[in-house]
């Protein structure tokens, strides 16, 4: 897996290598992202791992959707965001990819972040009056 990424590292797509242009050294936003990145059993174009963002770009190559849905639940079920964007877009539209991805991810917690509704089990919630719930 780590050789068949080092490999795309070495020889990206044209749509990959202008995405890049605009994600690498944290120039998006101030958030890192990684090339080609191993996660899971997959290996994914773009890692924001800040956000757990996966960007994928989708070429011609990408024309079985149902293939695309289960790669995308998979990654989900491994707890990563998926965001899918076209060569066509990334070559016609690199500022609106740009801004739909910083929308992405300034909507998105950071990693680790406390979830919104914790519910610690055996512990009731007490109120500043000191009543449980």
């Amino acid at each position: 897996m780590a050789e068949h990424a080092r490999a795309n590292r070495r020889n990206p797509a044209e749509p990959e290598i202008r995405l890049w242009s605009i994600l690498s050294g944290s120039q998006l936003g101030g958030f890192k992202f990684r090339r080609q990145a191993a996660v899971g059993e997959a290996i994914a174009d773009f890692l924001c791992p800040q956000k757990r963002l996966i960007v994928e770009v989708d070429g011609d190559s990408h024309v079985d959707l149902s293939a695309d849905a289960r790669r995308t639940a998979k990654l989900e079920a491994l707890g990563y965001h998926v965001f899918r964007v076209t060569n066509a877009d990334v070559m016609q539209n690199l500022d609106g990819v740009a801004r739909a991805l910083l929308d992405r991810l300034e909507s998105l917690p950071d990693r680790g972040a406390p979830h919104p509704n914790p519910s610690p089990e055996g512990e009731a919630l007490i109120t500043p009056q000191g009543q449980e719930f």
